[in-house]
């Protein structure tokens, strides 16, 4: 596990599209796993500049998305396919039938959750990029009493809608669902790069790194993983130990 600590938000921002530009300009049929929620927004925009630059091309590059709300039409400003649209696949030239995203609407979810499994297996994961909850969900995989190894639905805890309620007008517009993949699925990836900024993450990024490998902090499962990359800013990282860790700002490298 490799740990990143950066100034501020907007140099995590930058290394984590460094990270994800560099597998594709590697492997331009490199297949992605992307997030969503605030922390990867920076990382889009950076992606996107690195598009029109020229650096990088999306036309062979296959997606897949970690979740999505449960019964929440993708037309809906606040799903997860509309999220993407809005901040990367609008901007790009990726093929449209290289995207894949949960189908929350499905007539049949049990079904759409083996689907996503098999194309995820057939597949496989060059890198996948995570966000991380305040209580350590990684996806929507919450704090239980077991790890799920593959795509599946699940409540989402109270604390999960109200950190999500500012995108929508009310607690009560939060869908209390979601379908996501499980952490076996993502477990599966050949490289996860996982982003956290502000100190609300400080904790969970602590339990992530240092704590006792359990369902209860789902991240921390992460431990077990070959190749990891933990990106944070400085609050993120506050209750770290400064050897866990390489410090990174615009003009030094420190370890």
């Amino acid at each position: 596990m490799r740990i990143i600590v950066c100034d501020n938000y907007d140099l995590l921002s930058k290394k984590a599209a460094q990270i994800v530009g560099s597998q594709m300009i590697l492997n331009p049929k490199s297949i992605l796993g992307l997030a969503t929620g605030s922390t990867p927004i920076g990382m889009y925009k950076n992606l996107i500049k690195m598009y029109e630059e020229g650096l990088i091309d999306f036309s062979k590059t296959t997606t897949f998305n970690l979740d999505e709300y449960y019964q929440l039409p993708i037309n809906n400003d606040q799903s997860y396919h509309y999220f993407m649209d809005e901040n990367l696949f609008n901007h790009i030239n990726i093929n449209r039938e290289n995207i894949h995203i949960p189908n929350g609407m499905a007539d049949d979810i049990d079904a759409e959750c083996v689907l996503y499994d098999k194309m995820i297996d057939d597949n496989g994961i060059d890198i996948q990029v995570l966000g991380i909850g305040n209580n350590a969900h990684i996806g929507f995989n919450e704090p239980t009493i077991n790890f799920n190894k593959g795509t599946h639905i699940v409540t989402l805890d109270e604390s999960t809608r109200e950190a999500n309620a500012r995108f929508f007008n009310s607690l009560d517009e939060v869908p209390t669902k979601a379908i996501t993949m499980g952490t076996g699925s993502i477990f599966k990836s050949k490289k996860i790069l996982l982003l956290a900024s502000g100190a609300n993450k400080a904790e969970a990024i602590y339990n992530t790194v240092h704590g006792k490998v359990t369902p209860e902090v789902p991240s921390s499962i992460l431990q077990f993983h070959k190749d990891v990359i933990i990106i944070l800013d400085k609050e993120a990282a506050s209750l770290l130990n400064e050897n866990d860790y390489e410090l990174m700002s615009e003009f030094v490298k420190t370890k």
